[in-house]
C-alpha cells in the first residue's frame, strides 16, 4: 500500500476539513482506500494526513491532480505544505 502524507498549517481546522472531505472524491478517483487526519496538540491548526492508496502510481497521480492547488487555497492551507509519498513495509495494530 501507498500512502501521500502531507503536513501542513491551516488558518481554520473546520474550514479545511469541510473542503477536504468535499475532495474525497477526488481522492477516490486515484485509488485512494482511506485517510487520518492529526492535529498537532500544541497548535490545532497544524494538520497531519495519511492519504493510502492501492498503488503508487494512484498516489503519484494524485499528487499532481490539477484540482489540488485550488482545494489547498480554498481550505485555507497557509505556506508550503511538506509531501512524503511512501511504500508501506510493516503495520502492526495493537
Amino acid at each position: 500500500m501507498a500512502k501521500v502524507i502531507v503536513q501542513h498549517q491551516v488558518a481554520d481546522y473546520d474550514a479545511w476539513i469541510a473542503v477536504f472531505n468535499e475532495h474525497q472524491t477526488v481522492r477516490k478517483s486515484h485509488g485512494a482506500t482511506g485517510h487520518s487526519v492529526s492535529r498537532a496538540a500544541s497548535d490545532p491548526n497544524t494538520i497531519v494526513i495519511v492519504n493510502d492508496f492501492a498503488t503508487l502510481d494512484g498516489a503519484l497521480a494524485f499528487t499532481q491532480d490539477p484540482s489540488l492547488p485550488a482545494a489547498m487555497a480554498q481550505g485555507g492551507v497557509t505556506g508550503h505544505p511538506q509531501v512524503w509519498i511512501t511504500n508501506e513495509a510493516d503495520a502492526a495494530a495493537y
